[in-house]
């Protein structure tokens, strides 16, 4: 009897949280697919939109938690294409931001597994857009570097010195854990008054946003308990967001009365 299986892996951006922000592309990939995987930053209301018979696997990563490391969440992708046919790989934001998205193609690939990729909303846009924050403005920020703060080997990323050098809007993924080195980076450059938001599980219900500046921005994040997952946005356009420059216009005012 021959085999009917047909193999395919398509990789869907799952979006910064809310369920919403879901493309609708994602939503007709999510339907037709047999086996999903999906990200610990993945919506699980997602879920609603593939079929209810279909095999829904948790490989979520965080921080000194990995349900399954990558070699094996490769091997996942492929035994689940082969055996079942459609494999939807749903991952927080967008799959190839810091998502390490292209390693799951290509190894899906080297199989002959035909891949697909739908893009999502990336976080690093999307939750600080959700406080009215724009990376880009004129006469203020004309360019924005994203960069995760913790790479591969643990350690902070060098490009985050780079970009205190520069007047770019700085907006930073997997940084809290060095929060106290960024925050030195950016001092080093005499930058401690440049406005910062740090938002914990943007556009959830659960969100939490601490704003303050390079020299404050510890002691909000202690005060307001704030932790992963967050987005750290750095520069002078967070104190022109409509919601967040009452802060500032009250921050001022208490440094002119001291």
């Amino acid at each position: 009897m021959l085999n009917t299986i047909q193999p395919k892996v398509t990789l869907v951006g799952a979006g910064p949280g809310d369920p919403d922000l879901l493309t609708l592309k994602g939503v007709k990939a999510l339907a037709e697919a047999n086996v999903v995987l999906y990200d610990a930053l993945a919506n699980e209301e997602i879920m609603n939109h593939a079929p209810q018979n279909s095999i829904k696997i948790f490989v979520g990563k965080r921080i000194g938690c990995h349900e399954y490391s990558q070699d094996q969440i490769n091997q996942l992708i492929v035994d689940n294409a082969l055996t079942y046919g459609h494999v939807v790989r749903l991952k927080g934001g967008d799959p190839f931001i810091f998502g390490r998205g292209s390693e799951e193609i290509e190894f899906a690939e080297s199989f002959g597994i035909p891949t697909f990729v739908v893009p999502g909303i990336s976080s690093a846009i999307a939750v600080p857009a959700y406080q009215g924050i724009s990376l880009t403005k004129r006469g203020t920020s004309e360019s924005f570097w994203v960069i995760t703060g913790t790479t591969s080997n643990r350690n902070l990323s060098s490009d985050i010195a780079l970009a205190a050098k520069s007047s770019a809007t700085v907006v930073i993924l997997m940084g809290m854990s060095k929060l106290s080195q960024i925050v030195s980076l950016f001092q080093k450059e005499s930058k401690g008054e440049t406005p910062v938001a740090i938002i914990q599980n943007g556009t959830t219900p659960n969100e939490k946003i601490g704003v303050g500046t390079i020299d404050t921005i510890q002691e909000v994040v202690a005060e307001k308990n704030l932790s992963l997952p967050a987005i750290i946005v750095i520069g002078e356009v967070v104190k022109e967001s409509n919601k967040l420059k009452g802060f500032y216009e009250e921050f001022v005012a208490a440094e002119i009365k001291s």
